[in-house]
């Protein structure tokens, strides 16, 4: 330090050096003069090149362990002067403080990876895939407009998935004054079309539903007729029309029978009884079932006329 002294890299010792404690041999200068080493501090910071002139620079050296011996120096405080100057700077010296602390391990980043979210409800009438199956079922009820209630239109439309979940069930408020609720049939009330749904606003939503869908009805072609609407053949099954079933229930095969009396035939089940009318939903689910019980055979024979033709 005296070297240092005498050449004017560092300051009077007893003004800049009271946290030292005991003594050290002097240090030996580096050629270029720029900078000097302490035997006490680490590898890593003494590698380093102190900052420009005019600076001081605090370098404290850190151990997991704390050490009892008086050689250990808790910091270092050194003021570089420029070469050949022998004056004390004045004001407050600025300081930069080099702390040798080990890097903290990083772990990795798992933002890339999934997380588990939780799933928002559904609404009523999807499946548990939020969205309507390939194949859906479909039966409306009609009400009587017109005079003597001869025009039919449409007042409840039941949409069900494969599985025979429900898709889509509305009352539906009929463009036209109603003059016959066909009650025994239909099971329309006037109180169920008293809030229903507007057609034109219920037919886009039921539109966009079949859209690209394998449709399956009994008797199909008069829910598609009070739509307003032609399904593509090729998309369209009617189980009132297939002899498949027809055999199974022991019926002719050219009979149109109906579907209360395919359901009894196939399920043993009765459906459309009481005096409350038909239920769209339970028609719906129960056609969806009857072409379940000879889908495999069907679909085959479609795709043999398809390739034939």
């Amino acid at each position: 330090m005296r070297y240092l002294e005498r050449k004017g890299y560092v300051e009077d010792r007893h003004k800049y050096n009271h946290g030292m404690g005991q003594s050290r041999s002097n240090p030996t200068p580096q050629q270029n003069g720029a900078s000097s080493r302490h035997p006490s501090l680490p590898a890593s910071t003494q590698n380093k090149s102190l900052p420009h002139a005019g600076r001081a620079v605090s370098a404290s050296h850190c151990s997991s362990k704390p050490s009892a011996s008086t050689h250990s120096l808790p910091s270092l405080t050194v003021t570089v002067m420029n070469r050949g100057s022998h004056e004390t700077p004045k004001g407050p010296v600025n300081s930069r403080s080099i702390t040798t602390t080990p890097t903290p391990t990083t772990t990795p980043s798992t933002s890339g990876a999934s997380s588990h979210k939780p799933t928002a409800a559904l609404p009523a009438g999807q499946t548990s895939a939020g969205l309507p199956t390939k194949y859906l079922a479909v039966d409306c009820e009609m009400v009587g407009t017109g005079p003597k209630g001869r025009i039919s239109q449409l007042a409840r439309c039941s949409i069900v998935s494969y599985e025979g979940d429900v898709v889509y069930d509305k009352f539906i408020n009929p463009s036209m004054p109603v003059t016959d609720y066909r009650t025994r049939w239909s099971g329309i009330r006037r109180k169920d079309l008293e809030k229903a749904t507007p057609y034109p606003e219920a037919r886009k939503e039921i539109l966009r539903l079949l859209m690209g869908k394998v449709v399956i009805g009994h008797a199909i072609h008069n829910d598609f007729k009070v739509l307003g609407y032609s399904h593509p053949a090729a998309l369209t099954r009617d189980t009132s029309r297939i002899p498949l079933l027809n055999r199974k229930a022991g019926f002719a095969e050219n009979e149109c029978a109906s579907l209360k009396r395919l359901t009894k035939a196939i399920f043993n089940r009765d459906i459309q009884t009481g005096r409350k009318g038909h239920s769209s939903v339970e028609d719906a689910r129960a056609t969806m079932e009857l072409y379940r019980v000879v889908e495999a055979e069907w679909e085959r024979t479609l795709a043999s006329k398809s390739q034939a033709s």
